[in-house]
């Protein structure tokens, strides 16, 4: 297994397979890139699935056990059952989806080897939903949670983005999985460094204080030190990395973006080494080089300074001056 300067052991990976989507949330950040999104139609520059199962067994040699995949929607990979059948049996294979091709596919998924699903679902108001996602999808994306419970797909975490247009339905949300069996609640932290608006960044203490006040009891989780509230028959997590020290060096993944790169973090973009046509020889040599230079993140290698958030002058690479 390997292991970064930090101490921090890479035992999962997360790969987007598409940056294709059939919403358009206004906080999304396309897995730290940005909004690169393009035509709905399949791209010439998606990783194929024989691209991603030879970066599986690749990372596989090295112990890592865990792999998600994302988008944009990865559902609108018609190939996702074949890739996720094609992963190495030792890994267990997770989902986050927007759920509204889950009804019809969640069973074959199931069958492929799909172990679990993340659903995102900001709100239980069908007119705010349609704001915060720019889609009239909200029966469909309660169909999908509905089929992927069906399917044995469970627990099924709802992925909830906090942030000040979606921060008043929390305690309805909480209600829901509190009160339904087999659904978690997953509250992220808006991320204004990657999408701005700051002004919708909301103070995420807060809802942590509030959840501590209704919990049943609290435990922490290895992965990012994230705390979880247990409440009634639900469970809810939240991830704060923003200002949280504790949770990127609680971080062991490494993430793929769609076109093949290897990125290190998420909101780093200056160290994505392409794949491409890479032998296995190849990307063994690429993904020890990701792993040896991640870097801490908030709190040391992006600093807020002003309002805006930088790149910590000693992380920098050293200017060369000429004689």
């Amino acid at each position: 297994m390997l292991t970064d300067d930090f101490g921090r052991e890479v035992t999962g990976v997360r790969i987007s397979l598409t940056d294709r989507c059939n919403f358009d949330c206004v906080y999304c950040h396309n897995e730290g890139l940005g909004d690169t999104r393009g035509p709905m139609d399949p791209q010439e520059n998606e990783m194929s699935a024989d691209d991603v199962v030879r970066f599986l067994e690749v990372v596989e040699e090295f112990g890592v056990g865990k792999v998600k995949f994302t988008g944009g929607e990865p559902m609108l990979r018609e190939d996702l059952e074949e890739i996720i059948r094609r992963t190495p049996d030792s890994m267990e294979v997770s989902l986050t989806t927007n759920g509204t091709f889950l009804p019809g596919r969640a069973e074959a998924l199931k069958e492929a080897g799909l172990a679990r699903v993340n659903v995102s679902q900001d709100a239980l108001d069908p007119k705010e939903f349609a704001e915060i996602t720019k889609s009239g999808a909200y029966d469909r994306v309660l169909e999908g949670v509905q089929a992927a419970l069906d399917a044995g797909l469970d627990p099924v975490k709802l992925n909830m983005v906090v942030f000040k247009q979606t921060a008043g339905y929390v305690p309805e949300m909480v209600d829901h999985v509190a009160e339904n069996e087999g659904l978690q609640l997953q509250l992220i932290e808006y991320m204004p460094e990657l999408t701005g608006h700051d002004e919708w960044a909301i103070d995420i203490g807060r809802v942590h204080d509030w959840l501590a006040d209704q919990a049943d009891h609290i435990e922490r989780r290895n992965m990012h030190g994230r705390k979880r509230y247990y409440i009634g028959k639900g469970m809810v997590e939240i991830v704060d990395p923003v200002g949280n020290k504790s949770f990127c060096a609680n971080c062991h993944r490494v993430r793929v973006t769609h076109e093949g790169y290897l990125k290190g973090c998420l909101n780093r973009n200056d160290d994505l080494r392409p794949m491409g046509d890479m032998t296995k020889d190849e990307i063994r040599a690429a993904f020890r080089e990701v792993v040896a230079n991640r870097v801490p993140y908030y709190g040391e290698y992006l600093i807020e300074e002003d309002g805006e958030w930088v790149v910590n002058e000693k992380y920098l690479p050293e200017k060369t001056v000429g004689v």
